[in-house]
């Protein structure tokens, strides 16, 4: 059992982090990640005990990313692949991760951002014998492969996940109580009613 939730919980991270790799060296996203987290999540939230309702909510944060990222990869602004890991990172991490993880993803692409553009600057000199994808990603007005953000993002919001919560056994805080009230509240009242 407990290999088990250990494969469920290393998942997410393995699948992102696979993900990053392979955009940062080929600028590409392959489905079969993105499917394999959207297949995966159903029998992991159940393993984690969330509820039916709870994994609506969910579904409906994935589909919603879903729909944001292709308006996002019909502008250009992202592709396609980036646009689906997003939607399968956020179908894991609802709506807590979820805003977590959007607001990861925005500031490791800021900085990815900035230091492609450093490093596109300066590195032209040393890239003779370099990998061919290191001349690639160092093209001077070449794509930025948001997948390594969009994976940084998943790695840092995946803790707030309620999958993470459910295997942890953390349960949601108990309601207060609800105030009983006390025999001189009752009397007071009742006298209060009577007059």
């Amino acid at each position: 059992m407990q290999n088990l939730m250990l494969i469920a919980l290393s998942l997410l991270p393995a699948l992102v982090i696979v993900a990053g790799l392979k955009d940062l060296t080929s600028m590409t996203i392959p489905n079969w990640i993105s499917g394999i987290l959207v297949i995966g999540f159903f029998p992991v939230a159940l393993a984690a005990g969330l509820p039916p309702m709870q994994v609506a909510v969910h579904l409906g944060v994935g589909m919603l990313a879903l729909v944001i990222g292709a308006g996002m990869f019909a502008l250009n602004w992202i592709g396609g692949g980036d646009a689906k890991l997003m939607a399968a990172s956020c179908l894991w991490l609802g709506v807590m991760g979820s805003t977590m993880f959007l607001l990861w993803t925005g500031l490791f692409g800021g900085l990815f951002c900035l230091f492609l553009i450093f490093a596109r600057f300066y590195s032209r000199p040393y890239l003779a014998g370099a990998p061919m994808w290191v001349g690639r990603l160092m093209e001077p007005k070449g794509d930025i492969p948001y997948g390594v953000a969009i994976a940084a993002g998943a790695l840092m919001a995946w803790p707030a996940s309620p999958i993470i919560a459910g295997f942890a056994g953390a349960e949601r805080p108990p309601e207060p109580p609800k105030e009983k009230p006390s025999a001189l509240r009752v009397a007071l009242t009742t006298s209060h009613h009577g007059s």
